[in-house]
């Protein structure tokens, strides 16, 4: 049997592809968006593509948790899940996070603004602008 037989060669199924870092949390928030409200594991594992294991989106939704991206409330034994944020929100907790982990934060921004186009850079000094103005309470 060579490498090609194992990867999906003639007599061999082939391999599922691999997902994206993240991919599988934006399938379980996208799911998580579109219930008509708080749901179990058990109904996100059922709407998402491919066949993962039960524990795979427990394991998933445990992670988004973490991150404080869904939230749980107890449902009997179990929990039912619903989403805190979505995918935008998301990214926003992962560039925090990396942010947090830096001991330089004002070198990392300044790189971060610095490689910005001119678009993104007009929208981001309009976002601050807006967030100046409003009255704090």
């Amino acid at each position: 049997m060579t490498d090609h037989d194992r990867t999906g060669g003639p007599g061999w199924p082939r391999r599922p592809r691999r997902r994206g870092q993240g991919e599988l949390e934006a399938q379980v928030l996208a799911a998580l968006r579109r219930a008509p409200g708080p749901v179990t594991a058990a109904w996100v594992q059922e709407r998402i593509e491919g066949e993962l294991a039960y524990t795979t989106v427990m394991t998933i939704l445990s992670r988004l948790y973490a991150k404080q991206a869904v939230t749980r409330e107890r449902a009997g034994r179990s929990f039912v899940w619903r989403a805190a944020s979505d995918e935008a929100g998301l990214a926003a907790l992962r560039m925090r996070r990396v942010l947090d982990g830096q001991d330089n934060r004002e070198a990392v921004l300044a790189s971060f603004v610095t490689g910005l186009t001119q678009d993104d850079e007009r929208l981001l000094r309009d976002l601050l602008s807006e967030v100046a103005e409003e009255p704090e309470d």
